[in-house]
């Protein structure tokens, strides 16, 4: 029996050995429960067990299922990215290849002037919310109560 690890790398993140493996793979950027729960399963790992606990080659066949999940038999409709902007391909990124990735989309958006690029380069709402009561501090800080010409000449004349 091994020792018992505090901490596990999995997926080029320290994850917590003192939870399972579904919830410590949770603490990677880019895997979901599902993803998690379904690595597990791929890799021949008891869910429930603790990350702490794993051995060493359980620890590679998790990190492989993680790493190139549609090579290893994940269903791609489960991956983060499915077709590929550049490529095509079924891909599922994780930690800062992820917010890479997202941040090369937006910039793809706002080069071809698209509405949804504008939107993001204006720092407005993207996805068709209404911005006339919510998103106040989206748009141009916090409106508050404004005060009208009438109050302010009625101010006037009081004094």
């Amino acid at each position: 029996m091994t020792e018992f690890q505090h901490i596990v790398r999995i997926g080029n993140a320290d994850v917590d050995g003192r939870k399972s493996v579904v919830y410590a793979l949770r603490d990677v950027k880019g895997v979901d429960t599902a993803f998690a729960r379904a690595a597990a399963n791929l890799s021949g790992i008891d869910p429930k067990k603790q990350a702490g606990n794993l051995l060493d080659t359980e620890i590679q066949e998790l990190n492989e299922v993680v790493q190139d999940p549609v090579n290893n038999g994940m269903p791609t409709w489960m991956v983060n990215r499915s077709k590929d902007w550049e490529t095509g391909d079924d891909k599922h990124l994780l930690q800062s290849d992820l917010e890479f990735q997202h941040q090369q989309d937006i910039k793809r958006l706002s080069k071809t002037k698209s509405y949804r690029g504008l939107r993001h380069q204006w720092g407005l709402t993207v996805r068709g919310q209404q911005t006339r009561s919510n998103f106040r501090d989206k748009r141009s800080g916090s409106l508050g109560v404004q005060r009208s010409a009438l109050d302010l000449d009625q101010d006037e004349d009081d004094e």
